[in-house]
């Protein structure tokens, strides 16, 4: 009887067989296999020791330990651990939302870009040619940022004083100023302000913003004045 590693095994003579028992624990009967191997009567010790040879080689070959199996965790579902196998980079997806209109940095917005000098909303005036009320290209930009910005404001509110000069009727100077004002309305309206927002009144010749009499003067008193409410 002998003992290698976790095999348990014995070897015996009976009459006419070759009996082989073979264990793969340490204590016989667990697990144990057992082969018998007939010999010819009145055989050689030649014939025995063959029949030995082809016992042990049948347990030898039943004995093969089976490789139990394992579990491989090598493999992972972490995205940044495939990502960094593949040789990329991940990022968390974003959950934020933005809001508003983007501006550039450090530029003003909402009320405090009425009175940011840098800031197109800061002029308040569109000058006219002489007896016109048509909006010129040159103060198209004026009247589209101040559209804008009652759109993206619609509890803002503004009124246009419309003006002229001094030369003619105090009545045509009237309705003269009306039409500019309306011209400036019209035209924020159709930029997408709402009609609530805006309120329209001619001054005529009333309130000049130049006190001189000649055509410097005048130039500058044609003109409407944007004017939002709180100011």
């Amino acid at each position: 009887m002998s003992r290698d590693h976790d095999a348990y095994g014995s070897i015996s003579f009976a009459r006419d067989t070759l009996d082989v028992a073979y264990s793969q624990r340490f204590s016989p009967g667990e697990g144990a296999l057992r082969v018998r191997v007939p010999i010819q009567a009145g055989g050689s010790m030649k014939n025995i020791a063959f029949a030995a040879i082809v016992a042990l080689v049948l347990v030898g070959c039943s004995s093969t330990p089976t490789q139990a199996p394992v579990e491989d965790k090598s493999a992972t579902t972490d995205p940044a651990a495939t990502a960094a196998a593949a040789g990329t980079t991940t990022r968390p997806a974003s959950t934020g939302s933005v809001t508003g209109a983007t501006t550039g940095t450090g530029a003003a917005t909402g009320a405090a870009a009425l009175k940011d000098p840098n800031n197109i909303l800061s002029k308040r005036n569109v000058f006219f040619e002489f007896d016109s009320f048509v909006v010129t290209d040159q103060f198209k930009p004026i009247v589209e940022a101040h559209a804008r910005y009652l759109v993206a404001n619609r509890s803002a509110r503004v009124t246009l004083q419309g003006h002229g000069d001094e030369r003619g009727a105090r009545e045509y100077n009237i309705a003269l100023g009306q039409r500019r004002a309306d011209a400036v309305k019209r035209m924020m309206t159709l930029l997408g302000a709402q009609e609530i927002q805006i309120e329209t009144v001619s001054f005529g010749e009333e309130k000049p913003r130049n006190l001189g009499h000649d055509e410097a003067a005048w130039a500058e008193n044609r003109r409407v004045d944007i004017v939002h409410a709180g100011e």
